[in-house]
């Protein structure tokens, strides 16, 4: 059984080996982020489009773009990269765990010939503040479950609950994007949330895909979403990479009727109707195709409906979110810079100078030995839909051509 996320690595001078239980983190990460996004999309759509979701191994994105959710990845590292249930610190007790995920976890995708972009939070919209202060008051609950386990001396509680009080701070952000510039590694500062940049990155064709946990990023119109990409060398959670095009078609739904869809299962921008499980709500969209008429023929005595309901506003803010265009932004990987990363990493927040360099020495030749394209990027390459296939059929003669070429995917 694989019992670590990272390889051995020493992160102060004075600090052994580190074990990192991947199971226990995943776990907990599960837990932690079990209320962002879209309530039960993911389910949804294993039972309604299991044909949307293929699972895949880290190999198989060579010379893949991805933009990558920043603060969603910071946050698993804080949760997981733990050493006797609390994150790694330096000599000083500055927090490590989020340099040592960001740096290390960057090294073996770029190494797999992935091409990481990582785009980070700015400001929250307006509409996101009642699930900012429910958040607050689930870490309100979790600090007063911790002091209880601490006064009981109760080990395990304390580690759960340590793990739910985990927050993202301006430092941490301002620290990985210090540390993805000196690694050559591009990244992009969103003027609102994270996934709807990364999407429209996804949308003007300059990257593959969405690699986060978060799954509205599907809402805001990326045509991939990958999942479980940070911590996929554990054996038992592959990448599940989960196509749009797809999702919809299976669910018979058009891109306005999905976005209703998850407002009713439960966004981050408005209440949901309580009561409304995954199975009613597809059912009531597939025949009333709006909310609003969905409201006009529910059972208000069944259902109540939040008073002053926003779900107009957050349709809005899926279809038309605040993004820079993606066209105006140009995404550069370049060589790291070895003795600047030293100078931060060693010298400045302890980590070992020779793991550091032999990091640089990974990256620099990954950059260097990754040039081949994948043969997709120089053909079309039509999707199995009916149409397609009647116009390959229509192609074919009874008898071969001569000259003539086809060229398939690979698999």
């Amino acid at each position: 059984m694989l019992r670590s996320i990272y390889s051995c690595a020493r992160i102060s001078h004075h600090c052994k080996y580190l074990l990192v239980n991947v199971l226990d983190s995943v776990n907990s990460f599960r837990v932690s982020t079990s209320q962002m996004g879209i309530q039960g999309l993911s389910k949804l759509i294993g039972d309604y489009a299991p044909s949307a979701v293929k699972e895949n191994e880290i190999k198989n994105y060579f010379g893949r773009k991805v933009a990558i959710d920043a603060s969603m990845s910071i946050y698993q590292f804080l949760i997981a990269v733990r050493q006797d249930g609390a994150a790694l610190t330096n000599d000083e007790g500055e927090t490590t765990s989020h340099l040592m995920g960001m740096f290390y976890r960057t090294i073996r995708m770029v190494e797999n010939g992935i091409k990481p972009v990582y785009v980070f939070d700015g400001k929250p919209p307006e509409m996101k503040s009642g699930e900012l202060a429910k958040r607050q008051e689930r870490r309100a609950e979790a600090q007063k479950g911790l002091e209880k386990a601490e006064e009981a001396g109760d080990t395990e509680n304390i580690d759960k609950f340590n793990r739910r009080l985990v927050k993202v701070t301006k430092q941490h952000n301002e620290e990985c994007r210090q540390l993805l510039k000196l690694m050559g590694i591009p990244y992009v500062e969103a003027p609102c949330e994270a996934e709807a940049q990364c999407a429209a990155l996804v949308k003007a064709g300059k990257v593959y895909a969405v690699g986060t946990e978060d799954m509205d990023a599907l809402t805001f119109g990326s045509t991939v979403l990958l999942r479980h990409l940070t911590f996929s060398e554990a054996r038992k959670m592959p990448i599940k990479e989960f196509h749009l095009e797809r999702v919809l078609q299976d669910l018979e739904l058009s891109r306005d009727e999905f976005i209703d869809l998850c407002i009713l299962l439960g966004c981050d921008y408005c209440d949901s109707i309580r009561g409304i499980g995954p199975k009613r709500a597809i059912d009531l969209i597939r025949q009333y195709k709006t909310i609003d008429e969905v409201i006009k023929h529910l059972d208000k005595k069944k259902y109540t409906i939040p008073e002053d309901w926003m779900y107009e506003e957050a349709r809005r803010l899926f279809q038309e979110p605040e993004v820079m265009k993606a066209e105006a932004l140009e995404l550069k990987w370049t060589d790291p810079d070895e003795a600047a990363l030293v100078e931060f990493m060693c010298n400045q927040k302890g980590f070992n100078e020779d793991r550091i360099k032999n990091g640089c020495k990974k990256l620099t030749k990954a950059r260097h030995g990754s040039t081949q394209g994948r043969l997709d990027g120089f053909f079309k390459v039509l999707s199995p839909s009916p149409s397609n296939k009647r116009k390959l059929a229509d192609t074919k003669g009874p008898a071969k051509k001569k000259g003539k070429t086809s060229f398939k995917r690979p698999k």
